[in-house]
């Protein structure tokens, strides 16, 4: 089983399950089901808006730097730097 299938495969069940719950199939306390039930949608889409800017901003705070990646850039802007002004353009 692929990863698609597996995320299409889960993806399913939880519709299936909100949907279930929403239209009141399986019984629930009246609380919940008129309070919770509907703003699930949302919950899960700022949860999963918080996991991803969480891990983008762990991803960058512990990002190595590349000393030898930056010595390379440099040289590269250098070089094309002369190119350019060996073609007539100020820089």
């Amino acid at each position: 089983m692929t990863r698609a299938t597996e995320a299409y495969t889960v993806g399913a069940i939880v519709i299936a399950t909100y949907i279930i719950l929403y239209l009141g199939i399986f019984p629930l306390p009246e609380t919940v089901q008129e309070k919770i039930i509907p703003v699930l949608p949302w919950w899960g889409l700022v949860t999963f808006g918080s996991y991803c800017l969480g891990n983008i901003g762990s991803a960058m705070y512990t990002f190595r730097d590349c000393p030898e990646a930056y010595h390379e850039l440099m040289g590269e802007i250098t070089q094309a730097k002369s190119e350019l002004r060996a073609k007539g353009m100020q820089i």
